[in-house]
């Protein structure tokens, strides 16, 4: 997804890690799959190769590609989606 290669400092690996967790418990849980994780993960590693940090900007695109790419939108709840 483009962050082959990218190089990311230790605080930016744990808001990675964060959000990636945050973005989990937006799922239904029969959802959160570890190739669903894989997914919103590969994501995030995108964005923030692109240079993105704010961890809110960073859910949403991953929770926005997942829910486009797998069309789970129907299993998350409307207070789930305003990310």
């Amino acid at each position: 997804m483009g962050a082959t290669g990218a190089v990311f400092q230790p605080e930016l690996i744990e808001l990675m890690r964060a959000v990636l967790d945050d973005a989990a418990v937006m799922l239904p849980e029969a959802k959160r799959t570890s190739a669903v994780k894989a997914e919103i993960a590969s994501h995030i590693l995108a964005c923030a190769a692109k240079g993105e940090r704010d961890p809110v900007a960073l859910r949403m695109a991953a929770l926005s590609a997942i829910v486009e790419c797998t069309h789970y939108s129907h299993d998350i709840s409307p207070e789930r989606r305003v990310v």
